[in-house]
């Protein structure tokens, strides 16, 4: 934690020293000459390269306490008859059995617990305890859980129902009509899209006992569905897949228009932060591309302050205009026509996992090399409930 800080605290002080260089250089018309505009870009890649390595160490600080909790449970002591055991797919039994046959494909002792499990393709659904590592290592790959409302459905369409339009209050003589003025009503409906991936392992290190293969799984599981989550959760067309907020149908609506194809000023940056009415912007965020707020970086206030500033205390982020800022790979550089900023309050769009992540070892599949696959299987969906809660910045 202290390297943490210590890498915060010299970020600050290389985005000051930059600050400063570039309001020294700059000449009556505003702007700086290529060899000072070739120092500024080194020095604000430093900025970025610093930011990224923090961000590197708190998921890996994270990742180590999480590895780090204890792997069983202490012994009590209970009163007789107190002992409340978990049943079904919770059980310790289950746990076992469903790991020792990923490992084993001749373990016969353990078929009676699985039946639980099986399902008609021949996959066993994941322990419980495993599914709550699974979601916590899915939260440390993908920003979009962080800020999302994340439910859990069990099976068939989620419908979720959304106040399209409300009534209204009207002056009325006395002993006038008073006038009818209903809500109107609109439903979302949540189902699931399959997302799926392949995981090989030799079978020197699945009968090596020293190796953590749940640890291995969730990590590698986290890694793929993580980063193919949060692009769909981003762009995603809702076609076998989520709707995205930056998407044309079902996305975010559009809070403001940039006046140029290759650049973002201030005032744009301000309507984009008034075009979402009040109650969303105390709990708003903006994300974008790590080359967009590289643009942003170079603006001021009408103060003279810079509009982006880095944070220098641990588990916050930067901000502008004092709201989060949080940047993802998935959102849209910028370019003609692109929609590369949204602003919002993150907690309208759904996130729906169905129940009942699947497994199934594969042994005959890579036998003649010498490994195992284990196919890894979830559904789920994504929709934005509320599109005035988020507006997105579109280019010129």
């Amino acid at each position: 934690m202290n390297r943490i800080l210590e890498l915060r605290e010299k970020r600050a002080k290389v985005w000051e020293d930059a600050k400063a260089f570039l309001d020294s250089k700059r000449g009556k018309d505003g702007l700086i000459s290529p060899e000072d505009a070739a120092v500024y870009e080194k020095m604000e890649d430093e900025v970025v390269n610093l930011g990224r390595e923090i961000d590197r160490l708190e998921r890996q600080a994270a990742i180590d306490l999480e590895l780090s909790k204890a792997v069983n449970s202490p012994l009590t002591t209970r009163p007789h008859g107190a002992d409340k055991s978990k049943t079904g797919r919770a059980s310790d039994e289950y746990k076992d059995a469903f790991w020792r046959a990923m490992r084993n494909k001749h373990s016969f002792d353990v078929q009676n617990a699985l039946q639980l499990g099986t399902d008609s393709e021949g996959g066993y659904l994941v322990p419980d305890e495993f599914e709550r590592t699974l979601v916590q290592a899915l939260e440390e790959e993908n920003i979009f859980r962080t800020l999302a409302k994340v439910i859990t459905t069990s099976s068939g369409d989620r419908k979720i129902p959304v106040v399209a339009s409300k009534g209204t209050a009207s002056w009325v003589d006395e002993e006038g009509l008073i006038p009818e003025s209903d809500d109107a009503f609109g439903q979302v409906s949540i189902g699931a899209y399959k997302l799926a991936t392949m995981i090989k392992v030799s079978e020197e290190l699945l009968n090596d006992s020293v190796f953590n293969l749940e640890s291995y799984i969730a990590r590698e599981f986290a890694r793929r569905i993580g980063a193919k989550e949060e692009e769909a959760f981003f762009i995603g067309d809702g076609v076998g897949k989520p709707t995205g907020i930056f998407n044309g149908t079902g996305g975010a609506e559009l809070g403001a228009t940039a006046a140029s194809a290759t650049a973002i000023t201030f005032d744009e940056i301000m309507d984009l932060f008034y075009s979402l009415k009040s109650p969303y912007r105390k709990n708003a965020t903006f994300i974008m591309n790590d080359a967009t707020v590289k643009l942003i970086r170079k603006l001021k206030d009408g103060n003279g302050q810079y509009l982006w500033q880095p944070s220098v205390q641990a588990g916050q982020p930067d901000t502008i205009l004092n709201r989060p800022v949080k940047t993802s790979s998935f959102v849209p550089t910028v370019e003609a026509g692109a929609k590369t900023i949204a602003f919002g309050d993150f907690g309208y769009y759904w996130v729906a996992d169905r129940q009942g992540r699947s497994f199934q070892r594969l042994n005959e599949l890579y036998a003649a090399t010498g490994q195992v696959g284990f196919k890894a299987t979830q559904r789920v969906d994504g929709k934005l409930i509320l599109p005035e809660a988020i507006k997105v910045l579109k280019q010129k």
